[in-house]
């Protein structure tokens, strides 16, 4: 990789005090980390990001109604995502592989480890949910409720951080209406989340109508996965997300 930048100019370097006053701040050793696997994630991958926008009224409303009857089993609707990835990576496998180093082999794989990115104070962690084919919403809930609880404070050991499939990163706590997510390498793709937001369009009959629609925005490696292809995940990642049951 060294070689491939070698020609680029070097970093620009001034000194800033001589406009005002400044301040140093050393980077904390997690966000270092991070900016390392970013920097080579994103040199190393060529990225692509498929924004779409899904209708989310009728699952927010079926959420809702889950937390109203069951309110200390209450969920967001992150888990009822991970169910929904869950089912469209088993109808488009290559988006739940990795690729080779040298770039000619992709290794398949047969299980669904979910990552979710977690906005910590020292950078950003990437705890890993098992299994999500086999839990329900509410364990799929719990899991990252305690993972992200634990990585807030007390911080994550490598092995729950490792053996992702495909990552979800949601910004939708705060805001936003699409973002390119850096791939987690040696995944192939990663979710983007953004807030919800009333959108107001007309429905079969002409009728004016106010839906709930979710940003969302599907970086994938293009070496693995075509436009159409991400296309088609997001057509099948909005039905799947229709069909998420509670329990």
């Amino acid at each position: 990789m060294s070689n491939k930048f070698s020609n680029m100019f070097p970093w620009p370097e001034d000194d800033f005090s001589q406009y005002g006053a400044v301040e140093q701040k050393a980077i904390g050793k997690i966000q270092q980390h991070v900016g390392k696997v970013m920097d080579r994630n994103w040199v190393s991958i060529p990225h692509v990001t498929h924004h779409d926008d899904i209708d989310i009224t009728a699952i927010e409303q079926r959420r809702k109604d889950w937390n109203s009857a069951n309110p200390e089993q209450k969920v967001s609707i992150l888990p009822c995502l991970v169910k929904a990835a869950v089912e469209v990576l088993k109808q488009y496998p290559k988006f739940n592989c990795s690729l080779s180093a040298d770039g000619s082999t992709v290794t398949q794989k047969s299980y669904y480890h979910m990552g979710i990115a977690v906005d910590v104070e020292s950078g950003l962690l990437v705890p890993v949910v098992r299994d999500c084919d086999v839990k329900s919403v509410t364990e799929i809930a719990a899991d990252i409720n305690d993972m992200s609880t634990r990585a807030k404070t007390k911080g994550l050991p490598m092995s729950d951080m490792s053996g992702g499939c495909f990552t979800l990163s949601s910004l939708g706590h705060i805001g936003g209406t699409g973002f390119t997510p850096i791939i987690n390498a040696p995944e192939v793709a990663i979710l983007g989340v953004c807030k919800a937001r009333q959108v107001v369009s007309l429905d079969a009959k002409g009728q004016v109508e106010s839906r709930l629609m979710l940003p969302l925005s599907l970086s994938y490696d293009h070496r693995v996965i075509n436009g159409a292809d991400a296309a088609r995940f997001m057509v099948a990642f909005s039905e799947a997300l229709e069909r998420v049951e509670f329990s």
